[in-house]
């Protein structure tokens, strides 16, 4: 017999507000005990949805939202009881495919949505990590999508995979070796399941690492293109390893920022050689575009 979880529910005024507080609470909450999405219903009203494992603190997940958003829609929040099976699974069922460029991210119920000029990244439900639906992995993507128009970049890291989207986006644009390596060995195994559902596995190499010190990540350096979709605290933190990964000319995606951020980030990587490239605002977060020399 299944146990009940629960399921937090809130509808929102319009589609940046419900993204806003979905994509606030997938970086607050724990990836490995929720899921959350942000979805339109055939009425055209924009809901948010965030499933717990286990019962959460109604008090504490009505704070978040008020940070998120405001009190009033903290107060219109519900909770309920669902059956356990299949609850990453519903939480993303209702998502609709997201543009970025050339890429399309989707689920297995949106096969249909990718044409034939369309490179298709399709994510596993039962493995969420990420999307494509948070604005921090559509900046990444759009950064891709545009520097892949420029020229072929042969030596990719993406360091904090998480889904491993970014890493299989690469692999189909420009054919070449991708290393991607994240803190969470869980996610390690989403991100590899989710490659070989893209028919990216033999071109993308998977590991469990934490930081840039790991041998793996050292015996391939310099990289031409280096992403890092993280955190403020972490991208501070790493500026100097992660800078000396960057080789002559080659590019640093930055994201997982929020617009307030970029000016710090700015300073420490441009004490490291690294100049602005481009900016990329994305629903209230911030992808940098980065380059060496």
């Amino acid at each position: 017999m299944n146990e009940a979880t629960t399921v937090a529910r809130l509808v929102c005024t319009d589609q940046a507000a419900a993204r806003r507080i979905s994509a606030y609470m997938a970086e607050t909450l724990d990836a490995n005990d929720t899921a959350c999405g942000s979805f339109e219903t055939d009425d055209g009203v924009w809901h948010v949805a965030v499933h717990f494992r286990e019962p959460p603190d109604q008090h504490m997940v009505r704070e978040l939202v008020a940070l998120a958003a405001d009190d009033a829609a903290a107060a219109a929040l519900t909770f309920e009881n669902v059956e356990a099976k299949d609850w990453v699974a519903e939480s993303l069922s209702g998502l609709k495919p997201v543009r970025a460029g050339r890429f399309i991210v989707h689920g297995a119920h949106d096969r249909a949505a990718v044409k034939s000029n369309d490179l298709g990244i399709e994510i596993e439900a039962a493995l969420a990590f990420g999307t494509g639906h948070h604005g921090t992995t559509r900046g990444c993507l759009l950064a891709l999508d545009a520097l892949a128009k420029q020229r072929r970049y042969q030596r990719v890291l993406d360091l904090g995979t998480g889904s491993g989207v970014l890493a299989i986006a690469a692999a189909k644009v420009f054919h070449t070796r991708i290393l991607a390596t994240d803190i969470d060995r869980i996610a390690v195994i989403a991100a590899r399941s989710n490659a070989q559902l893209n028919r990216a596995a033999p071109k993308v190499t998977l590991a469990h690492a934490t930081g840039t010190k790991a041998q793996i990540i050292s015996a391939q350096a310099p990289y031409d293109l280096v992403f890092a979709n993280i955190l403020m605290a972490p991208l501070m933190r790493l500026a100097v390893p992660l800078s000396r990964l960057v080789a002559p000319h080659g590019r640093l995606v930055l994201s997982g920022l929020l617009p307030a951020h970029a000016k710090a980030i700015l300073g420490i990587y441009g004490a490291q050689g690294l100049k602005l490239v481009r900016r990329i605002p994305l629903e209230g977060w911030m992808t940098l575009v980065l380059k060496r020399g």
